[in-house]
């Protein structure tokens, strides 16, 4: 049987309540003031691709942690990101007083707001019932035929004791050991049948399990916000709330979410499997030049081979309609201005599609930062400088700014259009074609990565590398 929700909440409530009492009314600085003069903000979250992680090149990531540094910038105060195992010690923690806050993808739910105090929300999801191909599809819980597992003391947790109330035969498994993206992992290996996650975190991570499927719905949208012990004062609370009405009236927001979120679309089953294919049958045979190129010219060797792979499919033999060719399909004109004589030779349009890429990077204004930087490059790649200009130029003109992709993507399919693309010094453009070009390769790299976590890499052949690319240097 389940557990009860109460048992729960009086071990939330119990070390607030102490709290209280060993602060009495004596305290004179509030939360805020203590947080400044302390010159430290201490967040508590979890390791999930929706919240907080460690990027490609160790730096910290995260929809979370950006929301988290921001405040704390906002605050003029340092960020400590205090990392749970679980939702459960996420709630226990911010309970027993080891964060000023949680920033973990935490639902708006009843009863957390018992003992918690939520924020404006930033984002809303939808609680999903997920299971494998092969597996019937359920329609809805009286259907579930197996062994359905969720995270302790969750929202679905909260959802299925509320809806065992009319279903009395409903049964499941609450984990406190795992993630709701390792429960994933366990119904993609057929461990368990079914468990229930967040929308925002399947559609992060089904590029990768591309068999899963969502049976159903348990919940309309709900909101996602940050939790504050609710019996503290609310200084805090309230420099929180007035932070996200910033960055909501700004447009920091928006971005973030779209930085996240923007480029997953609708998922595609059978190209997402033919890439993982090919991952496996084709990028072992170029893989080692990817690497040199990208350490010639200070690249990550899994975007430019994102790039290759949206190009020509890692296919050095790759001809398009427009005369394009090769595993970078470098055009004629750019080929000779790179140097590159022979574009089927997957040395030379490596090199020269690298060679390509960096200059054009390089050209971009220095005060457009990462990631936006790359994502525009990425997009001059295959629309051209000249016209990733022209959209900038039209961001401006409607009140966007210009040094943010976000804003510039949307400004790119304007370029097709004849009331824009006159007052544009280069003229028509694909430009929704440029947009979708660079969110494929936004997927491709992350998956990439993801495969690059999940098992440990062969040690790198620089010297095959070094032979193997030399004729071109």
């Amino acid at each position: 049987m389940p557990e009860s929700a109460m048992p729960i909440i009086f071990r939330l409530l119990l070390p607030l309540l102490l709290a209280v009492l060993s602060v009495g009314c004596s305290q004179e600085r509030n939360l805020l003031e203590q947080v400044k003069d302390e010159g430290e903000l201490r967040v508590l979250t979890r390791n999930a691709a929706t919240t907080y992680f460690e990027g490609p090149e160790g730096q910290h990531r995260g929809l979370e942690y950006e929301l988290a540094l921001g405040f704390a910038e906002h605050l003029g105060v340092k960020l400590d990101m205090v990392v749970a195992g679980n939702v459960s010690e996420v709630l226990t923690d911010l309970a027993e007083g080891k964060a000023h806050l949680a920033a973990a993808g935490l639902t708006v739910t009843e009863p957390r707001q018992v003992w918690a105090r939520f924020t404006t929300p930033y984002q809303y999801i939808s609680q999903q019932l997920v299971y494998r191909i092969g597996t019937p599809r359920p329609r809805d819980l009286e259907e579930l035929d197996g062994i359905l597992e969720v995270l302790a003391e969750s929202s679905h947790a909260e959802r299925l004791r509320r809806l065992k109330v009319e279903q009395p035969t409903l049964e499941w498994v609450e984990n406190d050991e795992l993630e709701s993206e390792e429960l994933l992992t366990l119904v993609w290996e057929r461990v368990i049948d079914y468990t229930v996650i967040d929308s925002n975190e399947l559609s992060m991570n089904r590029r990768f399990y591309p068999e899963l499927r969502v049976a159903f719905d348990l919940t309309e949208p709900e909101p996602l916000a940050w939790a504050f012990p609710r019996f503290q004062d609310e200084s805090l609370y309230n420099a929180a709330q007035e932070y996200f009405a910033a960055i909501k009236a700004d447009g920091r927001l928006e971005q973030l979410l779209e930085r996240y979120y923007g480029h997953l679309g609708e998922f595609d089953y059978v190209g997402t499997r033919t890439y993982l294919r090919h991952i496996q049958q084709r990028l072992p045979e170029f893989q080692p030049l990817f690497e040199y190129a990208a350490q010639e010219y200070g690249l990550d060797w899994r975007l430019l081979a994102a790039m290759a792979y949206q190009e020509s499919h890692w296919n050095p033999d790759a001809v398009s309609p427009t005369g394009v060719r090769g595993i970078m399909m470098l055009t004629r004109d750019t080929a000779d201005y790179l140097g590159v004589e022979k574009r089927t030779d997957p040395v030379e349009s490596i090199m020269g599609g690298a060679r390509y890429y960096d200059r054009l990077r390089r050209k971009l204004p220095e005060r457009i930062q990462e990631p936006d930087r790359t994502w525009m490059a990425v997009a001059s790649y295959n629309i051209g400088f000249g016209h990733l200009e022209d959209a900038r130029v039209i961001t401006q003109r409607r009140g966007g700014d210009a040094d943010a992709w976000k804003d510039v993507k949307e400004s790119l399919p304007l370029l097709r259009k004849r009331k824009w693309y006159r007052q544009t010094k280069h003229g028509y453009a694909r430009g929704n074609e440029a947009a979708r070009y660079v969110e494929n390769i936004r997927s491709y790299y992350e998956i990439l990565v993801w495969q690059q976590e999940q098992q440990k890499p062969d040690e790198p052949e620089p010297n095959k590398a070094l032979e193997i690319a030399n004729p071109v240097l």
